[in-house]
């Protein structure tokens, strides 16, 4: 009973001061990552323009995680959806369809990695081998975090905690989740756009 009161106090707290607390620190991240991604790619331009620069084709399988994550994003949203109509069931099951198709983003990178390895393009090379494996790492390091909330959204959603009248932390999640879809469809294209 308390928990329930407590949630709907979170509720009001948001629409009385425009902006609950924790979302206000999820959007703080989500901008402190927007400007580290803005960082490492003005770089990669910046270095790219002075020459010594290795043309490559990127791994096929990056391309199919990138249709993966564009796949989880709206799997992620009709959770969410199911969830403001009260649809436990089917707020569960496409909370665990997101939750695989994470999971097969990040082994759809790691193979790419390798791909990239069997095609003689490592780490430690030439700067624009390097730009690619810093920034689909540091990426699949914000996935894993992601993956990681949707697996506590999962755990809560058993335990019967998210309802139409408490989805803070399923929204959050969602936010979060429809971020780190955008900002690796938005880095592909900068790769595939700038070599």
């Amino acid at each position: 009973m308390m928990s329930s009161t407590v949630n709907t106090d979170i509720e009001i707290r948001e629409t009385e001061s425009g902006l609950n607390p924790t979302k206000f620190v999820l959007w703080l991240l989500i901008v402190a990552s927007v400007m580290l991604f803005a960082a490492f790619t003005s770089a990669y331009i910046v270095r790219r323009g002075e020459g010594n620069w290795v043309i490559f084709d990127l791994p096929q399988m990056f391309a199919f995680s990138t249709g993966i994550i564009a796949l989880s994003s709206f799997t992620m949203q009709f959770a969410y959806s199911s969830a403001k109509k009260d649809e436990t069931g089917r707020m569960k099951m496409l909370l665990y369809v997101t939750l695989v198709l994470g999971i097969l983003f990040a082994i759809f990178q790691i193979i790419g990695w390798s791909q990239l390895v069997s095609n003689n393009i490592h780490m430690v090379g030439n700067p624009s081998e390097s730009f690619v494996y810093v920034l689909s790492g540091l990426h699949l390091f914000h996935m894993i975090a992601g993956i990681g909330f949707i697996i506590a959204m999962i755990i809560k959603s058993a335990q019967f905690k998210i309802r139409k009248n408490s989805l803070l932390y399923l929204n959050l999640c969602t936010t979060l989740w429809h971020f780190l879809g955008g900002m690796w469809i938005y880095l592909y294209f900068f790769l595939l756009l700038n070599r």
